[in-house]
């Protein structure tokens, strides 16, 4: 663990997604989990109960986009019966707010990530490869209706093809009251065709911003994968993620559940620990706490992007969970 404490666990709910975006995933991408090896809500709430008997206080739901499973809102309460106080957090696509953020919110969701690469429709739907600007924008405004809080915006920041757009996008984010976070280009593509030149860096977007809006270091929690600052007018924060030109490995505290049920200690791990085997094997829950801690104590030191030996790992991000 190399001095490292394990307190944020990422939940996969689904590998299926109503986008193709390119980052992530070919357009002819049809490597789908059959459904029977998807864990049920039962089954990812018994794994959080098992997990909190350990300090796991934060929780967030990825995907896929988390949203195209029915019904969501039941797993959240499922979740928030366990503690109440449970830092529980989604992240998605936005498309299906409008209808969801009220239930979702009312069962006891808090806060939301919002993947949104661009603010011009035609770039939209090139990186995702659907015309839905408009309906993201809307599912914002409804999960802002809903009470959710904080709503932060994640970019992915791809030489290029988005980073003309880092005004904007902090602009539009100082407006409207969200928090932009940009995120550096990682190799987590379906096609494995990532290239460190194609990585638009955390200096340039800072040195843009800069430009333009005076800012300043914002506190933050340690284990916290975003550098976050404060714009130094009091209109709101940003953040970048710099996974790749300044790795945080030394105080990652996540650890990942797949939506078959296979944990990772880290994004890039090439190597899955069985939870849902063990399960359904008939586990009882201390047996499923002891595999989890054996598989925390092997969380890798780091991920070595662009060092030599670095292999890409064979799922790509929407099998993975974000």
């Amino acid at each position: 663990m190399f001095g490292r404490t394990v307190g944020d666990l990422r939940i996969s709910v689904t590998d299926r997604c109503n986008f193709r975006c390119t980052y992530c995933i070919d357009e002819e991408y049809s490597d789908w989990l059959p459904r029977e090896a998807i864990l049920s809500y039962e089954e990812i709430a018994r794994l959080v109960r098992v997990l909190y008997r350990f300090g796991i206080r934060t929780v967030r739901l990825t995907g896929g986009e988390p949203l195209v499973r029915r019904h969501l809102w039941e797993l959240i309460a499922m979740l928030t019966d366990i503690d109440p106080d449970l830092d529980l957090s989604l992240t998605t696509n936005g498309f299906f707010l409008p209808e969801q953020a009220e239930p979702l919110a009312k069962a006891g969701l808090r806060r939301i990530n919002v993947s949104l690469d661009s603010l011009r429709r035609d770039r939209f739907a090139e990186v995702t490869r659907r015309d839905a600007l408009p309906q993201v924008l809307d599912g914002m405004r409804a999960a802002k209706d809903a009470g959710l809080a904080p709503i932060k915006v994640n970019v992915v920041a791809i030489r290029g093809c988005n980073d003309d757009e880092v005004l904007d996008l902090v602009t539009w984010g100082r407006d409207e009251g969200y928090e932009v976070r940009f995120i550096e280009f990682m190799p987590l593509d379906g096609g494995h065709t990532w290239r460190k030149e194609n990585v638009f860096g955390k200096d340039e977007i800072c040195s843009i911003i800069a430009s333009v809006f005076p800012f300043e270091p914002a506190g933050q929690d340690a284990a916290e994968p975003a550098t976050r600052f404060r714009f130094t007018d009091g209109r709101g924060c940003f953040g970048v993620i710099a996974s790749v030109t300044e790795p945080f490995c030394e105080r990652c505290d996540r650890i990942r559940i797949t939506a078959d049920g296979q944990l990772r200690t880290c994004l890039f791990s090439l190597h899955e620990h069985d939870l849902r085997g063990v399960m359904r094997s008939g586990a009882s829950d201390d047996e499923i706490a002891e595999l989890f801690k054996a598989a925390v104590l092997l969380k890798e030191r780091g991920h070595d992007i662009g060092k030599p030996g670095f292999v890409q790992p064979d799922r790509p991000m929407i099998a993975i969970g974000g």
